[in-house]
């Protein structure tokens, strides 16, 4: 696992784009600037990574944006030592920008293929994540209930599982809408029925799917 200086001056140049672009949360940014994000990505795009960019990982997937990851992990309102569920680990770059900001990080992957590969990467890189691969529309109602809920797929609605597993006072951030953008949502939960919803924006992502288990 090589880290070169060079991959280090290129974090730091994404920082700066990061910035630009209005992610201000110091924490989040210090996350991106540390962490090796070439390593979760096929070395034919190493020379790519820390571009502000997508890119494909296998398995339909893709491994998001840098901007959309901070934005996301920025929109949670971390706090150390808080307890999230993210929905679709992919990769595994956004559970490590989770835990870099000192979250206790709980990850569901529908992808056997994606879970088998982010899971022993995440150990190698000394991150304690606890990953599971399964249905993230049922959320993880054993270990419930969760600080925060990250969802990391386009969602067609809210799954409510996710809601009922959020503490009160809790946020829920997830891309909602069926077409090719989806509204990014935050969901706050006032009360146990009553929660406040806004809206940030557009951004792209690969659909959540449901009920389905893939190889």
């Amino acid at each position: 696992m090589i880290d070169t200086f060079r991959h280090k001056g290129m974090r730091k140049q994404l920082r700066r784009v990061l910035l630009l672009k209005g992610i201000k949360n110091i924490a989040v940014l210090d996350a991106i600037e540390k962490i090796p994000r070439h390593l979760f990505l096929d070395k034919a795009f190493e020379e790519h990574a820390y571009e502000d960019k997508a890119f494909r990982i296998g398995a339909g997937q893709t491994i998001s944006q840098p901007y959309t990851v901070a934005k996301q992990t920025e929109l949670l309102e971390l706090k150390r030592n808080e307890k999230v569920l993210e929905i679709g680990t992919g990769s595994g770059y956004q559970s490590s920008v989770l835990a870099e900001c000192g979250a206790r990080v709980y990850s569901i992957e529908r992808q056997k293929l994606l879970h088998d590969t982010a899971r022993p990467l995440l150990s190698e890189l000394g991150y304690n994540i606890k990953t599971f691969y399964g249905d993230g529309y049922l959320g993880l109602p054993s270990y419930a209930p969760f600080d925060k809920v990250i969802v990391t797929a386009g969602a067609p609605f809210i799954p409510p599982a996710l809601i009922e597993q959020l503490k009160v006072g809790g946020i829920l951030v997830i891309p909602v809408g069926e077409g090719k953008e989806q509204v990014m949502k935050t969901v706050t939960k006032i009360s146990a029925t009553e929660v406040e919803i806004k809206e940030h924006g557009e951004f792209r992502f690969v659909p959540l799917l449901e009920d389905k288990a893939g190889k």
